[in-house]
């Protein structure tokens, strides 16, 4: 008796591993299948935002080359004079302009005549690219400051793309936030600085175009000592 009683222990101890071992194996199976099913919903969702990318980047494009093909009509003749060229690049839409149409050597007055090539310009970026941020780049030959009163040509340059900016704010009313204005010097050549020709294609000012939207970001509301609310 006492024997059987022994035999039946062991059997149910067996039977008790099994069920045992049936459970944590179905466990095992469940935290496998919910971590496939994250993995996958996490694919999906990156899936999902790259399809939203690419979608807002082929639409960025057609809104580019829409105001690329307006800005070749209205500036039309400033091409084809050759003080103007308009193209696409990786960084946007880039509308170039050589010195002696914006400025008189060494300054950085906007000649009265200038006014129309970025009023047409202004318009665009009002109208067909609204959001869109736009660099100016102001860019020199190589030689170097000697009447204009400017420490180098990195102050010129900047100066220069700075006076367009301002054209842009001050007489055609774009969102100074969408605006910024940066300098080169000439240390961005697209043409050699050993020929008169060369220099030439080298003072220009660049107004960039980009893809990238500019979205208003919210400031932080903090609470003053007398309790009146401001922004930071």
């Amino acid at each position: 008796m006492l024997r059987n009683i022994r035999v039946l222990s062991v059997v149910m101890l067996i039977l008790a591993g099994f069920v045992l071992t049936g459970c944590a194996k179905t466990k095992e199976l469940e935290r496998i299948n919910k971590q496939q099913a994250e993995t996958i919903a996490s694919l999906n969702s990156e899936v999902t935002k790259l399809n939203d990318e690419l979608d807002a980047m082929k639409k960025a494009k057609e809104e580019l080359e829409k105001a690329k093909a307006s800005l070749e009509q209205k500036l039309s003749k400033e091409v084809a004079e050759g003080g103007l060229e308009i193209g696409m690049e990786d960084r946007g839409l880039v509308v170039t302009m050589l010195d002696k149409i914006l400025f008189d050597p060494g300054k950085t007055t906007i000649k009265t005549q200038a006014q129309g090539v970025l009023d047409k310009v202004a318009d665009i970026l009002k109208k067909n690219v609204k959001d869109n941020i736009v660099y100016v780049e102001g860019h020199t030959d190589s030689d170097p400051i000697k009447h204009s009163g400017y420490r180098s040509n990195w102050e010129l340059s900047t100066a220069r793309s700075t006076e367009v900016v301002h054209y842009f704010i001050d007489k055609k009313d774009v969102k100074p936030e969408r605006l910024i204005a940066c300098g080169y010097g000439e240390f961005q050549p697209v043409a050699s600085n050993k020929t008169s020709a060369g220099k030439s294609k080298n003072r220009r000012v660049e107004v960039i175009i980009s893809p990238k939207k500019y979205v208003e970001k919210s400031l932080p509301v903090v609470q003053g000592e007398a309790g009146e609310e401001y922004t930071k």
